[in-house]
């Protein structure tokens, strides 16, 4: 390819409304050119890019045994309401109306309508297993989309679905898929974890995603150094702590706190260290009737340390908290407490409470909480004295770091990631509510067994760049670059003698399947190689009309800090050794 045949459209100055370090270089380095909030033009630069990585996603799907399919971007809203999903989905799912006045969707992802593939084509467990993939367009219609390609509202995903017997073979095929990642992430040439996920409420352990390790990442990464042990932070459990809990030493007192309403507050004031507070968080659940209708609620209130966070999928996995909850009014707090936010605790409520305690609060002594009064705490506070023992103790924070590895092998650390795929076992979830059954070995009908596994096609080359920039721009690695190798003659228009060494390693390196791009446009040399270091071509040649007479050309890798000399004539044997052809 030569450059003044391409289309090479790059900005010296970044669009307002960048946030982050990707969108930023992307639209500079003129791989995509925004059209509306959230959805953007590919265009040629970054389209090669995401051609790559669909070329690597389609080769380890049809290597592990998937079946390439293409799902209409278009969906009936019947097969939705199937499932709920057209109601429960809530403003993110685009609903619109044919000619006719009949409910459409534009697709976010695929359940539905691969289950309604496979129960009109899968008739028998002879045809099981099966693993049915696509590489899409989808829409999720998100309220504030930012980031440039990180978080828009049309992006490509891939996304795969097996179908299987029974949960052992189910649990077979998600294995088969979770491998198949990993040589993915692995080719894609970044640094990246998988990470134990959350399985909602399908339950299990059959869920892990897959983040690129970024400072400017969304979501925290659970880690310990000293084994594999990793999950994302919903994940990762905090264990109880260990040894008895201290002998209280403290007499309960009402303490003055005037003005001091937060744990870190309170606890600068008294001079005493924040983990000897205990901050009060207040939850209710509701009962509705047969018609949905509210007919009364429960409050909760939990207790956590003052320095620890609250973990709401935890939260959501105690009994009586696990049909969902909500953050109490202010009016239920004050029912019940007697006092506005800021100073609640456990001691003198007006009416009872459902009380449950993290375990680290469960074993502290002479600990601080509101006094349900405005302008106090409560001092010396101990479990057994001044508060019967905790009926219900259970894991309901963000894990810290330093904190036990769960595997017993060590403590935990946290860095930040980009979420980028996901392989879940979904069980019967979809197949029941859409009655998709298949007819097992004794003759009986069964509903399939299924997983789901995507990876978002767009959203990688933006956390690429998350994790691969300097101050002149993107660093491409070699696999997923728009050009592997860029060859930069300087003055080729005034010398034959560059045009045709630049000509002959261009056809060379084309030849021997190179991925090359020629910069014939005739740029002065700073304005050519800062388009080139901006967009992040991993290997560049310079050619010169001086070099050449030494019998010489400049090789430079993108991380490099200067660039090595390399003799004429090895040049092209040098470039096919350090990519690996």
């Amino acid at each position: 390819m030569k450059a003044s045949q391409f289309f090479v459209s790059t900005l010296k100055e970044a669009p307002a409304d960048a946030e982050v370090v990707s969108h930023k270089l992307m639209t500079r380095a003129g791989l995509i050119k925004k059209l509306g909030a959230g959805i953007y033009n590919y265009m040629p630069m970054g389209l090669r890019v995401i051609r790559k990585v669909e070329a690597i996603v389609r080769e380890e799907m049809n290597r592990a045994g998937a079946v390439e399919v293409a799902m209409p971007v278009v969906q009936p809203a019947e097969l939705w309401q199937e499932t709920g999903r057209f109601d429960k989905m809530g403003p993110e799912l685009l609903r619109i109306q044919d000619r006719h006045g009949r409910d459409f969707i534009v697709q976010p992802t695929s359940e539905e309508v691969v289950t309604d593939i496979a129960r009109q084509e899968l008739r028998s467990y002879k045809q099981l297993p099966k693993n049915l993939y696509q590489i899409q367009t989808k829409f999720r219609d998100e309220r504030r989309p930012r980031f440039g390609l990180m978080r828009g509202r049309e992006f490509i995903m891939k996304d795969a679905y097996s179908f299987d017997r029974d949960q052992a073979a189910a649990k077979a095929s998600y294995q088969v898929m979770a491998q198949a990642y990993r040589r993915i992430f692995d080719r894609f040439g970044l640094t990246y974890r998988a990470v134990a996920a959350d399985s909602g409420a399908i339950g299990g352990d059959l869920s892990e995603e897959f983040q690129v390790i970024a400072a400017t990442g969304e979501d925290a990464i659970v880690y310990c150094p000293q084994s594999d042990y990793a999950a994302n932070m919903e994940k990762a459990e905090s264990l109880p702590p260990q040894g008895a809990r201290p002998v209280a030493s403290q007499a309960l007192a009402k303490t003055p706190t005037p003005g001091k309403s937060t744990c870190a507050d309170v606890a600068q004031l008294l001079g005493v260290p924040l983990q000897s507070t205990v901050k009060s968080l207040v939850l209710a659940t509701d009962r509705t009737n047969e018609g949905g209708e509210i007919t009364g609620s429960q409050v909760w209130l939990l207790l956590l340390r003052g320095d620890h966070d609250m973990n709401e999928i935890k939260v959501g996995k105690v009994p009586g908290l696990d049909a969902g909850f909500r953050f109490a009014t202010v009016g239920e707090i004050e029912d019940h407490f007697g006092c506005k936010p800021g100073y609640l605790g456990p001691l003198n409520l007006r009416q009872p409470v459902k009380l449950v305690v993290d375990r680290e609060v469960a074993v502290m002594a002479d600990w601080i909480c509101g006094a349900n009064e405005v302008d106090f705490h409560m001092t010396g506070v101990n479990w057994g004295r001044d508060l019967p023992e905790p009926d219900v103790v259970a894991d309901l924070r963000n894990v810290v770091a330093g904190d036990p590895s769960p595997d017993g092998k060590g403590t935990l650390a946290i860095e930040r990631g980009i979420e980028v795929g996901h392989v879940f076992y979904l069980g019967t979830k979809y197949s029941r509510a859409m009655n998709a059954t298949f007819l097992g070995e004794d003759g009986k009908p069964a509903f399939f067994e299924m997983g789901c596994y995507g990876i978002g096609i767009t959203r990688l080359p933006a956390a690429a760049i998350e994790q691969n920039h300097d101050e002149r721009g993107i660093i491409w690695p070699d696999a997923i670059a728009p050009f592997t190798v860029v060859v930069c003659p300087i003055g080729m228009d005034r010398s034959d003698e560059v045009r045709a060494a630049a000509e002959k390693l261009h056809a060379d390196l084309l030849a021997a399947g190179v991925d090359v791009i020629l910069d014939d446009r005739g740029e002065r040399p700073g304005a050519m190689f800062a388009d080139w270091e901006l967009i992040g071509v991993p290997h560049r040649v310079v050619l010169s009309d001086r070099g050449l007479k030494e019998g010489q050309v400049e090789y430079q890798h993108r991380r490099d800090a200067a660039a090595t000399k390399v003799a004429a004539a090895d040049i092209f044997a040098f470039i096919k050794d350090r990519i690996k052809v």
